[in-house]
């Protein structure tokens, strides 16, 4: 059979990207391939959980129109397939005069990304969250909390209901383009598709360079430590709480985030990982390792980071370090509260400039799109990014028929 499209990837946006593809051409066929047994085990299936509201983006922004956008796309389809999600809130805490200063400055954006934020002096802080401390903080009322893999499914069962067929279990090994079509191999497993979309996230790079394509940039895995607080102490907040960010640095720090089954992690950091799908401490692969260390852009981000990347690392190690930073505004914590939880791991595109990949980055040919970067919030952002993707393969697809 040829298939009208081929979508790889079973993480959230590649579903999202095949809903509305079968959504905006009913009738069209489509094959939606995924490497592990079931759905959104990745980064989907190992973030926080939190709908984003897009307080951080440049106002006018891609990114900030998107997550706007699919916060409530998000909320909108959570109602309408009853999956469980609470906006709770996040408050964004200041702890010295240089994050009141970030503060204010956030405050500006907010209102600029049309995001609705209540500003808090210490003492409303205090009132609000009896257990947090701070100079000042922002709530953000609209954001939410949900269990993305839930999400997946459901995302699967529209996909499916739509005429799509799921894959699973199958892991693509070689992409050929030719003028009628893309044959797509998966060891001795074999479909065609008049055209193709990757959505591969940590894999992006190696399907881009399965299909030869001609790349600039390397996926550099970074591992995104949790704790979990005990539940006795899972009251500790009503809100999510997140530090005031630095700009200079590209991740948004240690944060206490509510979950959806009433648990609260703390966390994640920002270390180098050394596996891209190896999710327990101390995960080793050589494959991976060699690949970004053979990379002249990793050197580049590694002496541009190498002060804040040290210190990550030693708290990584030093439980204590970690918790140094959880008790700038939560200073009840103590180490014994910090107890384990599973990682994630952020695929992060490096160009081979050493420019970390914060933006949208595709590349196209006639009869393909590789995404080979979707920024964070990319989970929040998934329905009007799988549009936006669909948009671009359907306009393709119109031209090469």
């Amino acid at each position: 059979m040829i298939y009208d499209y081929c979508v790889v990837g079973g993480g959230i946006v590649g579903l999202a990207t095949a809903m509305k593809l079968l959504e905006k051409q009913p009738g069209a066929s489509l094959v939606l391939l995924e490497k592990e047994p079931s759905l959104g085990k990745h980064q989907t299936g190992h973030n926080s959980g939190v709908i984003h509201a897009g307080i951080y983006y440049t106002p006018g922004s891609l990114k900030a129109e998107l997550c706007r956008l699919g916060s409530q796309a998000t909320k909108d389809f959570c109602t309408a397939h009853a999956i469980p999600f609470e906006v709770c809130g996040k408050l964004l805490v200041a702890t010295n005069q240089i994050e009141v200063a970030r503060m204010n400055a956030l405050y500006e954006r907010s209102i600029k990304n049309n995001i609705k934020v209540e500003r808090l002096g210490a003492t409303d802080l205090r009132r609000r969250e009896p257990n947090i401390r701070g100079l000042g903080a922002l709530f953000v009322e609209s954001t939410g909390i949900v269990d993305y893999t839930l999400v997946c499914e459901a995302l699967g069962r529209v996909v499916r209901s739509a005429g799509g067929l799921i894959d699973l279990g199958v892991e693509v090994t070689s992409i050929q383009e030719g003028s009628e079509g893309v044959v797509v191999n998966a060891g001795d497993m074999c479909w065609t598709a008049r055209h193709l979309v990757a959505c591969a996230g940590l894999q992006s790079d190696r399907i881009a360079r399965s299909a030869g394509l001609n790349i600039d940039y390397r996926i550099v895995p970074f591992r995104g430590e949790y704790y979990q607080l005990p539940l006795d102490r899972n009251k500790i907040v009503k809100s999510l709480i997140y530090p005031i960010p630095d700009p200079e640095l590209p991740f948004l720090g240690i944060h206490l985030t509510r979950m959806i089954d009433g648990r609260v992690t703390v966390g994640p950091n920002a270390v180098l990982g050394f596996a891209r799908e190896g999710y327990p401490k101390f995960s080793f692969s050589l494959r991976d390792v060699r690949d970004y260390l053979s990379f002249p852009g990793f050197w580049k981000v590694l002496l541009k980071n190498r002060k804040s990347g040290a210190t990550e690392m030693i708290n990584s190690v030093l439980k204590k370090g970690y918790l140094r930073e959880c008790q700038k505004y939560c200073p009840d914590l103590k180490l014994e509260d910090l107890g384990p939880y599973e990682a994630g791991i952020r695929a992060q595109a490096v160009m081979r400039d050493g420019t970390l990949v914060h933006d949208f980055l595709f590349v196209e040919t006639d009869r393909m799109l590789h995404v080979c970067n979707a920024p964070s919030p990319a989970a929040t952002s998934a329905i009007p990014i799988g549009e936006m993707i669909a948009d671009k393969c359907i306009s393709r697809a119109l031209v090469h028929r």
